[in-house]
């Protein structure tokens, strides 16, 4: 039972530190901290909510209920959309929250949460703990007295839901579609006039027409939020997020007050809950897509004529970026080139795994 307890740590490799910080380790005279947390996320998204939850209780525990964390969800304190200028400003000590909702502010914060094709969850974790990710992304963040640590991981997220078949780049012209980050960018180029809303607003804009589609996460969260009552099309992949990587944004000058200890104890709870969400997600998008397409909904795959003109125009976008911004130069050539590199052995190991399952699994039927 130990050996089996001690691999299923082995997992999530950012909550190795968990063990360090029992209560003994700490000094007596640990402060007692108490900390606001607002989200950019509503109740109802019970995963990316619960996931900060989560991630505050670990940090409860660690430090024996001295550092306390209290979240809030998104319009309890602030709006969704307005956590990072919360926590730049301290009215939060900090948010959870998505970086790629802060592109208008910088188009590099979409490198904190997903670039349109470009790295999938584990190259993600892999660029940020071991490839300088995180460090590269906090020297972004502290121009706006930030620290940041990713907490949370979506996964692989779907192309979106539309009212009507896309079946060539031209069904695009004119969509008025709610998708956030640089896909945002990439979609407009083409045609679609984007749309920045909050989570929690989505479903009445879908409703009421005044949008004709939306990207948000993958089954479970879209069908919570009853995407598949108003729009029949379910598009994929997600060509625009791979995967999505959330993240706390703390106040640079509050993170810099915390004892060591209780930094670490941010640092171990931030890393365990993003394998948490992650796991959460692998468990219930496999039931849900089965449940929306039993209930009528139409899973299609994007036609390759227009993921390649997705393609084409996310490097024209890159391409101005990267001469505006060397900031967005320097992250985009260090994921790029991780990227391709890693696909390499990402196509003998896990692509060829998977290819072999479902090749004897059709065999089987």
């Amino acid at each position: 039972m130990r050996r089996r307890h001690l691999m299923a740590a082995g997992t999530a490799a950012p909550a190795l530190a968990l063990p360090t910080l029992a209560a003994p380790a700490l000094a007596q005279s640990a402060p007692e901290i108490r900390w606001r947390m607002t989200s950019s996320f509503t109740k109802v998204l019970d995963v990316t909510y619960s996931t900060g939850e989560y991630f505050a209780r670990l940090v409860s525990e660690m430090t024996d209920g001295r550092f306390r964390i209290t979240p809030f969800a998104a319009g309890e304190i602030v709006p969704g959309l307005q956590a990072l200028d919360a926590v730049t400003q301290n009215s939060v000590e900090m948010a959870h929250t998505g970086g790629l909702f802060f592109t208008g502010k910088d188009p590099a914060f979409a490198f904190t949460t997903t670039v349109p094709f470009m790295l999938n969850p584990r190259q993600q974790a892999a660029w940020m703990y071991h490839g300088g990710g995180n460090d590269m992304l906090n020297r972004l963040l502290k121009e706006y007295n930030v620290y940041g640590l990713p907490l949370g991981n979506t996964g692989n997220q779907m192309g979106g839901w539309f009212r009507k078949e896309i079946r060539t780049v031209a069904d695009l012209s004119g969509l008025k579609f709610r998708v956030a980050g640089l896909a945002g960018n990439v979609m407009s180029r083409m045609g679609v006039v984007p749309q920045q809303i909050a989570p929690g607003d989505i479903y009445p804009a879908l409703e009421r027409g005044t949008i004709d589609g939306v990207e948000y996460i993958g089954p479970y969260d879209d069908s919570k939020l009853g995407f598949d009552k108003v729009a029949r099309y379910y598009y994929y992949p997600g060509w625009g997020e791979g995967g999505a990587v959330f993240h706390a944004f703390v106040n640079l000058d509050r993170w810099n007050e915390l004892p060591k200890a209780y930094k670490a104890a941010l640092e171990a709870a931030s890393g365990a809950a993003t394998q948490w969400m992650l796991a959460q997600y692998d468990w219930k998008n496999v039931e849900a897509m089965y449940r929306l397409v039993a209930g009528g909904t139409q899973l299609r795959a994007f036609p390759n004529e227009v993921l390649d003109a997705f393609y084409r125009t996310t490097q024209e976008v890159f391409t101005e970026l990267s001469a505006q911004s060397p900031r967005f130069k320097e992250l985009l050539e260090s994921q790029a080139a991780f990227r391709d590199r890693s696909f390499g052995y990402h196509q003998v190991a896990d692509y060829s795994f998977d290819s072999m399952m479902l090749r004897i699994r059709r065999a089987a039927r």
